[in-house]
């Protein structure tokens, strides 16, 4: 599903008054300051202040008619370029947060994320560890409330080599078949609750109306954990 521009660039740390500024100017070309604010519906002041932080960010530049400043919006490219150059900087200082994260880490983590976002992030976390995926109570909740990331997850657990074993209810149709062995549980109910086992982690996924999961980091856990999913994989038919 296409996002809209506005959407996009709300995503990628653009301010409202920035969004409307440029979208204004890659529309209706070189345009006076006061122009701007007017098409853009915001008051000349917030305009000229958005003008200034987009051309620090590389988005927009102006030409000078006389004594009047015409502003035009650089090639829609440049959004590109710019969040290249983001990550850039952000890979440059990784090295010096990942030390300090392991510095102040403290074993047994417990973390609570909330809503799509929380959940795309455990779910990212997994392809970060890299180790296969061990899961039951799976509904198909995910490929069926989040299609999108669904799909994007795929192909980075693809590229990543990650194996995923999934253990279900009988009645339950898993749209991931492809990259994922399945086996059937009989006499479960039905539950918003999936359990991930993967490294040293397990994540508890709860699908109510705002998603949330519990990630719960300790070797000791995990290890247990994938004793039982195995005992019960062991005891499980194939999907058919």
């Amino acid at each position: 599903m296409t996002q809209s521009p506005e959407k996009v660039l709300e995503k990628i740390g653009f301010s409202p008054n920035e969004i409307k500024v440029y979208l204004t100017l890659n529309k209706n070309g070189s345009t006076k300051a006061g122009k701007i604010a007017k098409l853009a519906h915001i008051d000349r002041s917030s305009a000229y202040n958005a003008l200034k932080s987009l051309q620090e960010k590389g988005m927009v530049s102006y030409v000078l008619v006389g004594q009047i400043k015409f502003f035009q919006a650089t090639g829609p490219r440049r959004i590109l370029d710019y969040v290249k150059e983001q990550a850039s900087d952000v890979q440059d200082i990784l090295p010096q947060l990942q030390e300090q994260h392991k510095t102040k880490k403290q074993e047994g983590q417990v973390r609570l994320f909330k809503g799509n976002k929380g959940i795309q992030t455990v779910f990212l976390d997994i392809i970060r560890t890299g180790k296969d995926n061990y899961v039951f109570g799976s509904e198909g909740q995910f490929s069926e409330r989040m299609e999108t990331f669904a799909h994007k997850f795929k192909i980075l657990k693809k590229q990543a080599g990650i194996k995923t074993k999934v253990l279900m209810r009988k009645s339950t149709r898993e749209i991931d078949t492809k990259l994922s062995d399945h086996k059937y549980i009989p006499n479960v109910s039905e539950s918003p609750a999936v359990t991930n086992i993967y490294g040293d982690k397990i994540a508890i996924i709860i699908w109510t109306d705002e998603p949330e999961a519990i990630v719960i980091e300790n070797p000791s856990a995990a290890k247990a954990y994938k004793s039982y999913f195995d005992f019960m994989w062991k005891h499980s038919k194939l999907a058919k």
